[in-house]
């Protein structure tokens, strides 16, 4: 199954948590912290405005650092977990 977002939405994979900290402690699932950089999966065309798009900023494959809880989190085969947020969901693109 393929997910194609619609406007200005965007299909994101987080990244793994740190499973240990820099000094060697391992870190149980409750004391991960949610990461906020991911890979851009899929893209949507861009949002219409006054009859125009406005085309995104981003494309497939960006690594990207998002708002902490933006978005929805959709699981998929139910094995692969994605987040579909809106474009102003994202803060930087990583290069």
């Amino acid at each position: 199954m393929k997910l194609k977002p619609l406007g200005d939405k965007v299909v994101l994979k987080y990244k793994e948590a740190e499973e240990k900290t820099k000094s060697g402690i391992i870190l149980p699932d409750s004391a991960k912290e949610k990461p906020q950089e991911a890979v851009v999966i899929a893209v949507g065309p861009g949002k219409e405005e006054n009859g125009k798009t406005i085309p995104m900023q981003v494309k497939e494959g960006d690594t990207v650092i998002c708002s902490k809880y933006a978005g929805t989190e959709v699981k998929i085969n139910d094995d692969e977990e994605y987040v579909i947020l809106s474009q102003n969901d994202i803060i930087a693109v990583v290069e």
